[in-house]
């Protein structure tokens, strides 16, 4: 799994663009994963926006994940999902799904990180580094300090998400993130691809620079 850049869909940030428009875009500027993300759509059609999407993700090799709903996830065929602390338990979702399906957990400490992965979670995402206003749930932010305990409690890929742009992708990637995950400063760019291709950049320089990693 390969979580470097993690983009999630908003047509709120997208400047009228659809989920899949983003989602292309995103996958042609070399993201990883893509999650869907809508907590409006009903379910027919967030469906039909997973089976667009995980034909563009399918062309460009990228993950594709599909934000709280299970049930969406596995009827698109997506590679899985991504759950906060109060949706659907891990562990009732593997039963579910077995793997090779990804299940993602939102976590804010350290506990919750270790509770997921024993639970099965197959990633966390730290939500959030910074403060955020692409989410209105989202809570003060835990901060490096937070995000280091995590990555030091946990042997899971650890992706950082909120408040994230390009001025903090390598201090992220220093302080242990695996990954970063974005809304805003990829869907909410004039240029989504162009977004894309320099954020991912960064943290391909910052992995080779502090941790000694080239992925590519």
């Amino acid at each position: 799994m390969r979580f470097d850049l993690y983009v999630i869909t908003d047509e709120a940030n997208g400047g009228g663009r659809s989920h899949a428009e983003i989602a292309r875009l995103a996958c042609t500027g070399g993201a990883d994963a893509i999650q869907l993300r809508d907590k409006c759509c009903r379910s027919r059609e967030l469906c039909r926006i997973g089976r667009e999407i995980r034909e563009i993700t399918k062309e460009t090799g990228a993950l594709f994940i599909v934000n709280d709903r299970l049930d969406v996830a596995l009827a698109c065929g997506a590679d899985g999902v991504h759950l906060g602390q109060g949706d659907l338990r891990p562990d009732t979702a593997r039963q579910l799904a077995p793997r090779p399906f990804i299940i993602g957990i939102s976590v804010g400490n350290a506990a919750e990180a270790v509770a997921a992965v024993e639970a099965g979670a197959d990633y966390v995402a730290v939500s959030p580094v910074f403060a955020t206003s692409s989410k209105d749930d989202a809570g003060p932010g835990c901060g490096l300090s937070g995000l280091r305990e995590i990555r030091a409690a946990v042997s899971v890929p650890v992706i950082a998400i909120g408040g994230i742009g390009r001025d903090n992708v390598a201090e992220l990637i220093a302080g242990g993130a695996d990954g970063i995950a974005v809304i805003s400063a990829v869907a909410g760019q004039p240029d989504i691809t162009a977004a894309a291709r320099d954020l991912r950049e960064r943290i391909t320089a910052a992995k080779k620079r502090y941790t000694g990693r080239n992925d590519d």
